[in-house]
């Protein structure tokens, strides 16, 4: 069976905004009273961000989900759009070469889906096979690029796979806790998207997945459906149960292919916050400039939900060796992807 290789990227992101300018414009007068908050949103490690509503021009916060689901669908075709062209000229390919389209996102949903929507108006076959992998939250992209991987290996056809969240459609009346101040200063959106294809002589081959999820930590991190959108609950202890079970994982996803973690050439990090970041270097034993590429994209752009982890892939290049990629999300759950050179 041929190995799945990633061949294409490409990303999507709507208009930018400055951090400052986000506070300023619309939070501050939000947490008025709130002690600290201003110190919190401006210490997330964020520089810019991006957003399909911004709130300082439009007010979400009292929006139904029914109108939120409507607007996520009208913003985010022409971002798909973008993102999978982007990454089909990466490789190459042509809509019509897709066997399998994936795609993961846990800000919106509607029937028909993005994937139908987006399958038909990239032009992709009509028997083109469709994947929805919906709700996992940040750490979607990893066990999504696994089940397309194994597609791609069984069926020797090329794959897509597309993360495309859009946070700013979920800003929630504020409450006077300093979890939701955090929350609101991350979160970001964007739209990432890769080709796999099977046996390709470049690119990086999808060579191992591992995964660990702790539920009796499963009140740490949720995300739920309410009648003003979806809530996001962020406990302040998540690094450090992060910090307890990474250095379990990466040592068995190594191990998959006998290297150890001064191996590795680039790490991939999921920028869930400047703090978690800390925890994973510090875990591992890695310099601070191996974490050069998560701190780039969480500044940049955010904490865009399971597109972030695709986008430091992006950022890192071409690196001459090993990649791991790490996410993290609701369960507690941590997911650890190998790549290595094809």
């Amino acid at each position: 069976m041929s190995a799945a290789v990633i061949t294409g990227a490409g990303h999507a992101l709507p208009a930018v905004y400055q951090q400052r300018d986000v506070w300023d414009d619309f939070f501050a007068a939000q947490y008025d009273g709130v002690r600290a908050a201003e110190r919190v949103f401006m210490a997330a490690g964020v520089t810019s961000r991006h957003a399909v509503a911004y709130p300082g021009d439009e007010d979400l916060t009292q929006w139904g989900t029914g109108a939120r689901m409507e607007r996520y669908i009208t913003e985010a075709v022409p971002l798909g759009k973008q993102a999978v062209a982007g990454a089909l000229d990466g490789a190459g390919l042509a809509p019509g070469d897709v066997g399998l389209f994936a795609v993961a996102t846990c800000t919106g949903y509607a029937t028909p889906g993005l994937d139908i929507r987006l399958a038909s108006d990239l032009g992709m076959s009509l028997d083109t096979q469709r994947l929805l992998v919906g709700h996992m939250g940040c750490y979607a992209a990893l066990p999504g690029l696994g089940a397309v991987g194994d597609f791609v290996t069984a069926r020797s056809r090329p794959a897509v796979l597309l993360c495309l969240e859009l946070t700013s459609l979920h800003v929630q009346p504020a409450l006077p806790e300093l979890e939701q101040v955090v929350t609101h200063s991350l979160f970001s959106d964007a739209s990432a998207a890769v080709v796999i294809e099977p046996g390709a002589g470049r690119g990086r081959r999808i060579a191992a997945t591992v995964a660990r999820t702790d539920p009796a930590t499963a009140d740490h991190m949720t995300w739920d459906v309410t009648d003003l959108g979806f809530l996001m609950g962020l406990s302040p202890r998540v690094p450090d149960v992060l910090g307890r079970h990474v250095g379990g994982v990466v040592e068995e996803l190594l191990a998959t292919a006998g290297l150890r973690i001064e191996d590795v050439a680039g790490w991939a990090v999921h920028p869930g916050g400047p703090r978690i970041l800390d925890v994973v270097r510090d875990t591992l034993g890695l310099a601070e400039d191996q974490m050069g590429a998560s701190r780039r994209v969480l500044a940049r752009h955010g904490n865009c939900s399971s597109a972030t982890v695709l986008l430091v892939l992006e950022e890192l290049g071409d690196v001459d060796g090993p990649v791991v990629a790490l996410a993290f999300g609701p369960g507690l759950t941590l997911y650890a992807t190998l790549l290595l050179p094809a």
